[in-house]
């Protein structure tokens, strides 16, 4: 048995699988809003940060664990899990004193994470990927060694607000002494890591690509990007590894507090997404996961970490090896709900309104599908742009709003990523949306490319079981086959002779007016 263990935004997960039954044993999850409300933080993050701030409290991820094993030690034998693999939201950073790991070494099973740990923080509160309070900070780093460029050429990204190198320099700039005091800076991943462990855990290749520190080439960290972010950084990160190479045996807390076997062991962790891609089944390159949430994202296996070069994707490593892309568009589902409640329409209206009442690229109209702000691409929009028909460009249709709208989302992402460079063999669509059928085909339309909804909703909890079950000497293909298979009768297939190239070319035009 194998437990996998993911710290998300809003909650932090437990599931464990058999490989030997093909079965999910347990699945358990502390919403940090609703079951811990002394912290404060219904989102999962503390409310009202100055300056786009965001930060949270690790000491809710630490109490989040002890009551995620606790239930999870009433659902299933934790003495028969043989090893741990974890993931944790990308780019959130925990800051350790000295004491950090005599104190994991001397934890007592008579008493909790939070009151034996939260000495040890130098950083009272963590900020988190949501965090954009830094953009002076990359302005700096980028100006360091050369132009956002070579940041993204070394390290596979541009130097982004929510990375952690640009946060670690703020830190250093607004508290030189606290930075002074730090002996280890974790992500929220090895620190999780860390503490089941019971010392210091490495971070792996895929999370650390995420800190604007790590030099994708050689998967070291990047000399030039430490010097140019804060002073003394390489003595105050953990070594880089791949994930689910094994740290140590589970810590003697809890073995006593909790039942689990001293034999377990515990395995690098790695980030959400990274995980995600291991829990869909989508590490091998052709096969892409788009999922659709309050942001969408792109994001596929990669033989070789070339870079976007417009700057807007980044590449992580791979937990099976070789790399990973992502781009996340920000008018996701924040943008189909605002033309939902335009309309008055329920989700059920949306579909059946937009899609079966209009054609493909109905009457030639296009839209930029941005409500707000977007990051892919970079521009401050208020609202859409429509190209077409003056009954189109008037809004007097919702059916036309509503086709316009999907096909503009699909059309944005798909442009977005052919820097890849990699033909899709299958979309795996994952998210809220993903369950409509009419969302669903319009994306194997755009894409020319078969679309399949898999059985498990939590990938990034399914992905370090997964990776647990590597950790203990299962080959991570095999497992996969095992768990990662789509749901009966979800696969939906691109319509016979549909193109939207004509489409495409009328987007990108009008992409580039604005």
């Amino acid at each position: 048995m194998h437990l996998g263990i993911d710290s998300s935004t809003q909650s932090l997960s437990g599931l464990v699988i058999d490989v030997a039954s093909k079965k999910i044993l347990a699945e358990v999850s502390v919403n940090f809003g609703e079951d811990l409300p002394q912290f404060h933080s219904p989102n999962g993050f503390l409310p009202g940060g100055e300056a786009g701030e965001v930060h949270a409290d690790p000491c809710l991820w630490l109490e989040a664990l002890d009551m995620m094993l606790q239930q999870m030690s009433s659902q299933v034998d934790l003495s028969q899990i043989t090893s741990i693999g974890g993931s944790g939201q990308q780019h959130g950073s925990v800051y350790v004193d000295g004491s950090f790991v005599e104190r994991l070494g001397a934890l007592d099973p008579h008493s909790d994470l939070v009151t034996m740990l939260k000495p040890s923080f130098t950083r009272v509160t963590s900020p988190i990927w949501m965090d954009t309070s830094t953009a002076a900070q990359c302005r700096e780093i980028a100006a360091a060694v050369g132009g956002d460029a070579e940041v993204c050429r070394r390290t596979g990204s541009n130097a982004i607000e929510r990375f952690t190198g640009p946060q670690i320099r703020k830190f250093w700039q607004q508290e030189p002494a606290a930075y002074e005091r730090t002996s280890r800076i974790h992500l929220v991943s090895s620190f999780l890591c860390s503490v089941l462990s019971g010392c210091h855990a490495p971070i792996d290749f895929g999370d650390g690509a995420g800190m604007n520190l790590m030099n994708l080439a050689d998967r070291e960290w990047d000399r030039e990007m430490l010097a140019a972010t804060a002073p003394s950084l390489a003595v105050k990160l953990p070594a880089l590894s791949a994930a689910a190479t094994p740290v140590s045996m589970i810590a003697e807390y809890y073995v006593v507090k909790y039942g689990f076997s001293p034999s377990c062991q515990v395995g690098v962790f790695t980030g959400d997404n990274p995980a995600s891609l291991v829990g869909m089944g989508a590490t091998t390159p052709g096969q892409v996961v788009i999922s659709l949430g309050t942001s969408d994202t792109f994001f596929a296996g990669m033989n070789a970490p070339h870079t976007d070069p417009r700057g807007f994707g980044h590449v992580f490593g791979n937990p099976a090896g070789g790399y990973m892309c992502l781009v996340c568009f920000r008018n996701g589902s924040l943008a189909r709900e605002s033309l939902r409640d335009q309309y008055q329409l329920d989700w059920s209206a949306f579909e059946r309104s937009g899609l079966s009442q209009t054609s493909p690229m109905h009457d030639g109209n296009v839209m930029l599908p941005f409500f707000g702000p977007e990051i892919t691409p970079r521009k401050d929009f208020s609202q859409p742009v429509r190209s077409g028909t003056e009954s189109f460009k008037c809004g007097n249709n919702p059916a036309e709003q509503v086709r316009a709208l999907l096909e503009g989302q699909c059309l944005n992402i798909k442009h977005h990523t052919d820097w890849i460079g990699i033909p899709i063999d299958r979309i795996l669509l994952t998210g809220g949306a993903s369950r409509n059928d009419g969302i669903a085909q319009v994306v194997a339309d755009v894409f020319s490319a078969p679309v399949e909804r898999l059985l498990i909703a939590n990938s990034a909890a399914l992905g370090a079981a997964i990776l647990a079950s590597v950790t203990d000497g299962h080959s991570m293909t095999e497992v996969q086959e095992l768990f990662c298979q789509p749901a009966p009768d979800s696969r939906i297939e691109p319509t016979p002779g549909l193109t939207y190239e004509l489409a495409m070319e009328k987007y990108v035009s009008l992409l580039a007016s604005v």
